[in-house]
C-alpha cells in the first residue's frame, strides 16, 4: 500500500482539492449511486452479476468460447490525418492499450506481451483502468503492469492516465515501473524541430475529477494536442478547446455484443457512434475509442475481439 509520504508527494503535485475529492469518491465506489444524472449502476461492483453470466455462459455452451476470445488481441492500425500536424510527426505511430484490467488475464498477460513485443511504434498510452476490481488492493495490479512494461519498447516511453477501476494510490507503484501518468498534466513529445503534447486527464466517467483546463495551462495554444482521456463523455468540450485527436476506452465496445459487434450494454454516457473505434465529432476533431485490451466482470468476449491499436499520424 502507499505510504504517507508518497500521498504527501502527489498532494503537493496535484492539489489538496483534487486528492481530497478523489479520495471520497473511492470511499463511496460502490453498485449504486445516485448523481446528477440519475441513479448510476456500476456493473463490475455486483458479483452476482458475474455469476449469473458465467452460469448462462456455461448454459449456452459459450462460456469456453468467450474465455478464448478474451485473449484473441486484433491489432487494429488507424491512419490520423491531423491537420497542422509539424513535419517531424508525420509517420509517428502511438500504441494504444486500454481497459486492461489486468489480473483478470487468464494467462497472466503471456500472449498480449508476445503480440506487443512484434510491433513498432514511438510512443504508448494507457488511457486507463489498469486494474480488473474496483476495490480492494492493487498489488496484483502493479506486479502485472511491472511484467507488461518489459515488453513495451520505445523511445518515447510510457504515458498512462487513471480510469474509474483505478485509485489514486496506484500511481506511485505503476510510475516506479516506467509509467508516467497525467493527472490533468500535459507532457511535451520532442522529435527534431518540433514539439507536440500529449494532454492527460484523471477519470471522467465516475470520479469526475478531470480538468481540462488545468491540463492545458502550459500548452502552446496554436501546438499539435493529442488528448488521453478514460471514456468519450467529454468530447465536446474537448473539441472547444482545440484538441487535436481524442483518445479514450471505457466502453469496452460492449464486450459481450450480438452478431456484427452491436452491443448491449456499454457504460458511457455519450452516443453510440462514440463507443468503438474511430469517428469524427462535428468534422472538428478527430477520435478513437479503444475496444478494450482486456475484460471486466469476467474474462470473456463475444463479437467483440480485445484491441491493441496502431496509431499512425499522417
Amino acid at each position: 500500500m502507499v505510504d504517507n509520504e508518497a500521498i504527501l508527494q502527489l498532494q503537493a503535485r496535484i492539489g489538496s482539492e483534487h486528492l481530497s475529492k478523489r479520495l471520497q469518491r473511492q470511499t463511496e465506489h460502490s453498485a449504486l449511486r445516485f448523481t446528477p444524472r440519475g441513479l448510476e449502476i456500476h456493473w463490475e461492483n455486483i458479483e452476482k452479476l458475474g455469476t449469473t453470466l458465467k452460469v448462462l455462459l456455461k448454459a449456452c455452451g459459450l462460456f469456453g468460447r468467450a474465455t478464448r476470445n478474451s485473449m484473441d488481441y486484433k491489432v487494429e492500425t488507424v491512419k490520423v490525418p491531423l491537420r497542422g500536424l509539424p513535419p517531424s510527426f508525420r509517420g509517428f505511430r502511438i500504441l494504444h492499450l486500454s481497459d486492461l484490467h489486468l489480473e483478470s488475464i487468464l494467462d497472466r498477460g503471456r500472449r498480449l506481451r508476445e503480440v506487443i513485443g512484434s510491433l513498432s511504434y514511438d510512443l504508448c498510452v494507457i488511457t486507463g483502468d489498469f486494474r480488473f476490481h474496483t476495490y480492494g488492493d492493487y498489488e496484483e495490479t502493479i506486479a502485472r503492469m511491472a511484467e507488461l512494461t518489459t515488453a513495451i519498447h520505445c523511445p518515447h516511453g510510457i504515458l498512462g492516465i487513471l480510469g474509474n477501476h483505478d485509485f489514486i494510490e496506484m500511481v506511485p507503484g505503476l510510475e516506479k515501473h516506467g509509467l508516467q501518468m497525467l493527472l490533468n498534466e500535459s507532457v511535451p513529445i520532442h522529435r527534431g524541430k518540433d514539439t507536440m503534447w500529449i494532454v492527460g486527464l484523471d477519470d471522467t466517467n465516475y470520479y469526475g475529477t478531470d480538468d481540462l483546463a488545468k491540463a492545458l495551462r502550459h500548452v502552446p495554444a496554436e501546438a499539435t494536442k493529442i488528448l488521453l482521456a478514460h471514456s468519450p463523455e467529454i468530447i465536446e468540450s474537448a473539441c472547444e478547446a482545440g484538441m487535436d485527436y481524442y483518445l479514450c476506452g471505457h466502453s469496452h465496445g460492449g464486450q459481450m455484443c450480438l452478431p456484427g459487434g452491436i452491443s448491449i450494454i456499454n457504460n458511457s454516457h455519450c452516443g453510440r457512434q462514440y463507443i468503438a473505434g474511430p469517428w469524427n465529432y462535428q468534422n472538428r476533431m478527430p477520435g478513437y475509442t479503444s475496444r478494450g485490451t482486456g475484460a471486466s466482470l469476467l474474462p470473456v468476449r463475444l463479437f467483440c475481439p480485445p484491441e491493441i491499436t496502431l496509431h499512425h499520424l499522417v
